[in-house]
């Protein structure tokens, strides 16, 4: 049994939920977004709140249960309060600002590396060591900080790179003579 999956998914009250088959929309006060869950569940509206269930006791069933269910989660929290990641830079001479709505990040390459955030995402630079991502979708705010993040990851000697904020650099010991 699925312990997550169990759980019905809370409908916040200044949400509008529409259930209709196997998609999920819902409507709130930071705009509109809708999942459509695989064959395996069955999805219901009911007073206290959307339920996921199995069709089945097959192991691709119980195991698609708890991640519809967090995906359904995961709309209802996005339209109501967002989601957010915060990165650091690390490195002498690295830094990030704003040009327009791209991302200017010098990072120590021969070019300074521009980044156009897709639609709906929101990135901001409160200092120049600092980066934050917003957005409503959980997987597009993850997957523009990892792209972000891909253009210079933290290396383990000196920590230089780009890393998230809640992040710990394993460190290396460096060459002994």
């Amino acid at each position: 049994m699925s312990r997550i999956g169990k759980k019905p998914v809370a409908i916040p009250s200044n949400v509008e939920v529409k259930v209709d088959g196997q998609t999920v929309s819902a409507k709130g006060p930071k705009g509109e977004l809708s999942v459509t869950l695989v064959d395996d569940v069955t999805v219901k509206q009911s007073d206290d709140g959307v339920q996921v269930e199995p069709v089945s006791e097959s192991k691709r069933a119980r195991s698609m249960w708890g991640m519809s269910r967090t995906l359904v989660q995961n709309i209802f929290d996005g339209v109501t309060e967002g989601f957010s990641k915060q990165l650091e830079i690390n490195g002498v001479g690295y830094r990030a600002q704003m040009k327009g709505k791209n991302l200017s990040l010098a990072l120590g390459l021969s070019h300074d590396v521009e980044y156009a955030a897709p639609e709906g995402i929101k990135i901001e630079c409160p200092s120049q060591t600092e980066i934050t991502i917003s957005g409503i979708e959980k997987q597009v705010v993850g997957q523009v900080a990892a792209e972000i993040r891909s253009y210079r990851p933290p290396e383990p000697y000196k920590g230089k790179g780009i890393k998230y904020k809640d992040e710990y650099i394993f460190r290396k010991e460096g060459k002994k003579k």
